[in-house]
């Protein structure tokens, strides 16, 4: 029996006969909408619509096309923008006959027409297994591993097919069973891509950010919230850990974020220069665009569609980041398509199983052993919007029982200009023991202890801050005023950082902790002159503070960094002199 639409409920169709399977890519009504079968019930078959259903009548057909609803992952990912199901929106826009997305259109993700140079790695005659790397080609500034799909074991070459230059829809080699090795694979969406085994997180993701590298680390592999109202700066943090993040890949989600924001990131990505390479950044991400006017369920789609193609990289052996901007949005769909299917609904609204969607989003984040023996990470960040700034929402309470890193946008922070507007008292990372070792090697071994006393320096300040609202700050002990002073220093000198500036917008690791060095050792050796009576004016002389402070901005290289941290040092012996005089 033929399946046809009996009941349309906006992107929720019900189709009546057919014989599908639960998460089938289905074919619905007269324009063949993109459709994935999400409910069976005795002979009925609830499908959510990935394109708009506006015009659709019942009676109309719905085909099966025997698929999982999945991605297609080789050569030619690399500089592409999506939409939440993988159609390349340059060529959507060339079929559409202009900007706005014609209803219907089909089109292969990967371009069929361009030929890639092949290094073939295997000859006639060799054995491959699942994972296994049988050829490359050389794509943007990375290099495109081909790898035999999953399932295929054991299985002896008996052809290779001898082109310098192949097009994706070309077959590289023929094994014993007729099975074809080719320039792409296909994978499911909603079904992670296996591992050899998970491996610790112990090395770090560099961002180049002080507040996060040597205040909140994340670890390669591991996974991280960004929670902030309107105007915290979500998206521009997104944007610079996109740019200066030591990943090899980077796949930018925008999930139902505003057309006017994904504008932004679709014209200035192109134009950025990679600090790495040198060459666009472009060269080396992904962009995956499903903005708040495109259908909803797209929406829903498109966070699996991101981190399968994460996980494919990882395969090759790649770090990947995933910027997943916006997890609130994604949640709202989610709610809507919940509402629609007539469930009953959970906190807010959501659904019962807002929970287990948000940890197996995040779960598949990792480091981990491939299949190829080789070592490969996906980092997930994601972006938060609690309506009103309201952390308690179910979506931010929910996600951060799965992530292990926490960077809270503050509003008043974003307000008065502190940007990133990451609050040092509500965010937290659980990576800093993990990663406590990595610092102390590969950075200098008293990273870890800077950090800390740091850390308690503004978990003071916060305290003293209640009470110089009240009273003032006249009416503290100078021990005390000492504190408030080294914590604007932090405040201001490290934690606050200029995503415009040329020296500043990046900071490397060896830099960071001389400027953490710096205000420290003044810290301590300002606190021996304070317990000698010695006058505040003449511990924290004006220059000296103006001079730290501005270091993150005048002192260019790690030379200029320590120019200052002798004239700390200068400072202290002049002041150890008026002392015994």
């Amino acid at each position: 029996m033929e399946a046809k639409v009996v009941k349309i409920n906006g992107p929720v169709v019900v189709a009546e006969g057919g014989n599908f399977v639960i998460n089938e890519m289905v074919r619905v009504g007269n324009l063949k909408l993109i459709g994935e079968v999400i409910g069976l019930d005795d002979d009925f078959a609830t499908i959510q619509v990935y394109e708009e259903t506006s015009g659709m009548k019942v009676g109309e057909p719905v085909e099966g096309t025997g698929n999982l609803l999945s991605v297609v992952l080789g050569p030619g990912m690399i500089g592409s923008i999506y939409d939440g199901i993988q159609r390349p929106l340059k060529f959507v826009e060339k079929l559409s006959g202009g900007p706005f997305i014609q209803k219907g259109i089909e089109t292969f993700p990967l371009n069929t027409h361009k030929r890639w140079k092949v290094e073939f790695l295997l000859e006639a005659g060799d054995t491959v297994n699942e994972g296994q790397i049988y050829a490359q080609v050389k794509e943007g500034a990375i290099v495109h591993k081909l790898m035999v799909p999953c399932g295929v074991n054991n299985k002896k070459i008996v052809e290779r097919i001898d082109k310098s230059e192949l097009t994706v829809k070309d077959y590289v080699y023929i094994l014993e069973d007729g099975t074809k090795l080719g320039m792409y694979q296909t994978w499911p969406v909603r079904i992670p891509r296996p591992v050899k085994k998970r491996l610790p997180e112990s090395v770090p993701l560099i961002t180049g950010q002080r507040v996060i590298d040597t205040f909140f680390p994340i670890a390669k592999g591991g996974t991280a919230a960004i929670p902030g109202g309107f105007g915290t700066g979500k998206t521009m943090l997104q944007h610079q850990l996109a740019k200066w993040a030591d990943a090899d890949i980077i796949v930018y989600i925008g999930c139902g974020e505003r057309g006017n924001e994904m504008t932004e990131v679709l014209t200035e990505f192109p134009k950025l220069q990679d600090p790495r390479t040198g060459k666009p950044l472009m060269e080396r991400t992904i962009l995956i665009a499903n903005t708040s006017n495109m259908p909803v369920s797209a929406r829903e789609a498109s966070i699996y569609t991101g981190i399968t193609i994460a996980e494919y990289f990882r395969d090759m052996g790649y770090n990947v980041a995933i910027m997943a901007d916006s997890t609130s949005r994604w949640a709202e769909a989610l709610r809507e398509l919940s509402g629609r299917l007539e469930e009953i609904p959970a906190e807010e609204g959501y659904p019962a199983y807002l929970a287990s969607r948000i940890a197996q989003f995040y779960e598949r984040a990792g480091y981990a052993e491939t299949l190829s023996g080789k070592r490969g990470s996906v980092t997930v960040i994601g972006a938060v919007s609690p309506p009103g700034g309201d952390f308690s929402e179910p979506v931010t309470t929910h996600t951060k029982r799965f992530v292990r890193c926490f960077w809270a946008l503050d509003r008043e922070l974003a307000y008065s200009r502190h940007y990133p507007a990451i609050n040092w008292n509500t965010s937290y990372s659980g990576f800093i023991q993990d990663l406590r070792a990595w610092y102390g090697e590969n950075v200098d071994e008293k990273f870890p202890e800077y950090r800390d006393k740091a850390m308690s320096i503004l978990e003071e300040d916060g305290k003293l801050q209640s009470i110089i609202n009240i009273m003032g700050e006249d009416v503290l002990p100078d021990s005390q005023k000492l504190v408030v002073r080294i914590a604007k220093m932090i405040k201001v000198g490290i934690l606050q950082q200029n995503a415009y500036s040329a020296v500043d917008s990046y900071c490397p690791l060896k830099k960071q902790f001389l400027m953490l060095k710096t205000v420290m050792d003044f810290y301590e050796k300002a606190k021996e002159f304070v317990e000698k009576k010695v006058a505040m004016s003449v511990i924290l002389k004006e220059d000296i503070v103006s001079k730290i402070m501005r270091m993150k901005e005048e002192a260019k290289t790690e030379e200029d960094i320590m120019e200052v941290y002798r004239l700390v040092q200068d400072h202290f012996k002049s002041v150890e002199e008026k002392y015994r005089e």
